[in-house]
């Protein structure tokens, strides 16, 4: 599986890749899917607003659209003052997608980094009984 390093490399790429011309507020995102194969994803504004994607989202729907159908762990970055964190509409996406206690790290390009699982970010979530 890739690493954490490898995950903060993508993510960090796609900072560059954001299409973020309302908030200016770049994000990126990078997952692995069980095939051991890292995608990664930036956040896409639309004028509607309820059509923006959120990177984690774009990483996400980017793996399924390659034919992964499930997740081993999840990084995103930003630049924030701490460790940046998912939306809830992003939380449950991932719960949808990934086992309960894979891991999630949050990460800024200052170099503040947490860890922490789906479960941790979305307890509770709705998730169809496997």
């Amino acid at each position: 599986m890739a690493d954490q390093t490898e995950l903060l490399k993508v993510a960090t790429a796609m900072l560059d890749r954001a299409y973020t011309p309302y908030s200016h507020f770049h994000v990126g995102a990078a997952v692995v899917g069980d095939s051991g194969k890292v995608y990664g994803g930036c956040n896409i504004e639309n004028a509607s607003y309820g059509a923006t994607n959120c990177a984690e989202r774009t990483a996400i729907f980017s793996g399924i659209a390659a034919g992964e159908t499930h997740f081993k762990a999840i990084l995103i970055t930003g630049n924030t003052d701490g460790p940046i964190a998912p939306c809830g509409i992003c939380r449950q996406v991932i719960a949808e997608f990934f086992d309960q206690d894979a891991p999630v790290y949050l990460t800024n390009q200052k170099g503040a980094f947490a860890e922490t699982t789906v479960k941790g970010i979305l307890p509770g979530a709705f998730v169809e009984l496997k």
